[in-house]
């Protein structure tokens, strides 16, 4: 049954609140207009604060300087978080300057590198909105879908210039990120000044080709095309949208770089052994998601499972199949459990399946196999299939600016876009691929890199850290995290190398809160904030990101952090088998019990 045909009869009163607030919005219209010319503020109004999220962009305000404002008699600095739509993460050169000069003139100078695969600019003014999108426009990138109850970012395995295959899968990414594109014109009304046409609906406009978004093939129909849309303006969607946030991952085994089995739909290649390896289809996987709740034990992460296979034409109809799911059967009276992740739970793998397989209208083949290695990225230089280099360049925590007294990130990155003719793409390790690079120009783009300080002796430890953006501008921060882990990873790299583990790897991530932007439930230390200066402490995540962590210690300082990692660390270094991986150290040793399902996270 259709979400249109189950609310019918159910009042909106019984949903939760954001429900309402979506069917009554004119398609994400709201009053965004009336909000966006008022300049006796600097933020909109609360309904519209959920509205802009379906555009792509969060208000926030400097919480550093609250106690101050309010001291003051002054509203909060309000501003804006604005994150692009960039599936697969390639930005070409002359895009790259683009997003680099906007952060100068509308935002707070620093660009920064999400966990999805994109950028995301902080501190942009209401009054900057419209100007900043409008030029981003200009250069083939948008911010629809970028955040809201809608498919996300679509990520995938980075650069699609190593291989056929990467390239392959690359185009994936995009036919599904257009496909699962919202119709409403609300965005290119509001921020583009597009014209209204009486009736709201209009044709969505054609990809443009420098986004590089390949045309839909024949094998490609829409699911349900040969039937009466439940919303002629929102076809896929209907004005309900979704319960909530939708997220899809490609990945190319054996590397694991996209965390597959982080997100609601994941689809992992399958690819023939030998010398030119063809892409022969996809396992697919659903079911992820990395979000809970302190205190609340109904909510939880969960890691995808595979539910079947299909043909590489498939992925878009098959993803567009799941969504379809979710928006007839997720929970919409409590976002907490709204997720897909709840619903698979709810129904069961073998009846989502089914549902999902009476969309497609054949069944799904049997999963395949796959081996993941690792889920880090390759840094330093490396070749390509077609003979051109790829340079992998570490940034710390995604945040591309100019450091006093260390890499100048964002000049040094700049001067590259400027002066070479291959693509730069992002990863969700948040780091960036100098791609296409000839052997004669290798030399000249070391040279960029020297100059401006971008390579730096790092350990493994700090390669394969990653935090989210936390203080001062999340709203949902408990504790710091971009600010405070890179001296956290100063501490744990001396004891690393007291015990003589300082070309060892281990994964360790950090969020502020336990939403799980930077998926520190898969790391084999996790750190989620409680309270300023206080987290919970996680160990036994898979060191290929094929397994969830638990909880260890809970609302601890540093003091105890160290004191509790320190000698675990050393029993490690002298009592680990042969390549064993510290997740895998602390479940065989007994230090942490293993957890085998996301509904098993929470007990001890």
């Amino acid at each position: 049954m259709d979400i249109i045909a189950k609310l019918r009869d159910v009042p909106l009163d019984e949903l939760h609140p954001n429900e309402r607030l979506k069917v009554e919005s004119d398609y994400l219209r709201g009053t965004l207009e009336e909000g966006l010319a008022d300049r006796a503020t600097g933020a909109i109004a609360e309904a519209d604060t959920q509205l802009t999220k379906f555009h792509g962009f969060y208000q926030q305000d400097d919480r550093d300087l609250r106690d101050e404002r309010r001291h003051q008699k002054l509203e909060p600095l309000y501003s804006f978080m604005v994150r692009l739509r960039l599936p697969g993460g390639l930005v070409t050169p002359a895009q790259w300057q683009t997003l680099d000069d906007v952060a100068s003139r509308y935002a707070n100078g620093t660009l920064r590198i999400t966990t999805r695969q994109t950028f995301q600019y902080h501190g942009v003014l209401k009054e900057n909105l419209r100007p900043h999108l409008q030029t981003i426009h200009q250069a083939m990138v948008d911010t629809i879908a970028a955040c809201g109850d809608v498919n996300r970012n679509v990520i995938c395995t980075a650069n699609p210039h190593r291989s056929a295959v990467h390239r392959q899968v690359y185009e994936l990414s995009h036919r599904i990120s257009t496909r699962l594109l919202p119709s409403t014109r609300a965005y290119h009304e509001i921020f583009l000044g597009e014209e209204r046409v009486a009736g709201g609906a209009q044709e969505r406009e054609p990809e443009r080709e420098s986004k590089r978004e390949p045309e839909r093939t024949e094998s490609e129909a829409k699911v349900g095309d040969d039937q009466e849309p439940l919303d002629p303006q929102e076809p896929l969607y209907t004005r309900h949208y979704l319960p909530r946030k939708f997220k899809v991952a490609l990945a190319i085994p054996p590397e694991n770089d996209v965390d597959l089995f982080a997100h609601d739909v994941g689809f992992i290649a399958d690819v023939l052994k030998g010398e030119n390896g063809e892409l022969q289809g996809f396992t697919v996987c659903i079911g992820g998601g990395m979000g809970m709740t302190h205190g609340e034990p109904s909510t939880f992460p969960r890691l995808s499972d595979p539910i079947g296979y299909c043909a590489p034409d498939a992925v878009p109809a098959v993803a567009e199949a799941i969504m379809l799911v979710q928006r007839d059967n997720g929970n919409r009276r409590d976002r907490k459990l709204a997720r897909l992740k709840y619903t698979v739970e709810d129904m069961g793998l073998e009846a989502f399946k089914a549902e999902v397989e009476g969309h497609l209208g054949e069944t799904l083949a049997p999963a395949r196999e796959f081996h993941f290695e690792n889920n880090g990225d390759r840094l330093g230089w490396i070749q390509g299939d077609d003979g051109l280099w790829h340079y992998g360049l570490f940034v710390q925590n995604g945040r591309i600016a100019d450091f006093p007294d260390g890499p100048q990130l964002r000049t040094g990155l700049r001067e590259i876009a400027e002066q070479h003719d291959g693509d730069l793409v992002l990863t969700t390790n948040q780091n960036v691929i100098i791609t296409q690079v000839d052997e004669s120009r290798r030399e000249a783009i070391d040279a960029l890199l020297d100059r401006h300080r971008l390579v730096a002796e790092t350990s493994p430890l700090r390669r394969n850290a990653m935090a989210c953006v936390a203080f001062p501008t999340c709203g949902l921060a408990m504790a710091e995290s971009e600010r405070y882990l890179p001296s956290l990873i100063d501490k744990l790299e001396h004891v690393m190398q007291q015990a003589g583990l300082a070309e060892d790897a281990i994964i360790v991530r950090m969020t502020g809160c336990p939403n799980g932007c930077a998926r520190p439930y898969l790391a084999e230390i996790g750190f989620v904030g409680k309270a300023p200066g206080h987290y919970n402490l996680y160990l036994g995540g898979g060191f290929s990101g094929q397994r969830l962590n638990k909880l260890y210690r809970e609302n601890i300082n540093e003091a105890t952090i160290l004191e509790e990692l320190t000698p675990l660390i050393q029993r490690y270094a002298a009592e680990r088998e042969a390549a064993e991986p510290f997740g895998d150290f602390v479940i065989r040793t007994g230090v942490i019990r293993e957890t085998t399902a996301g509904r098993e996270f929470h007990e001890a």
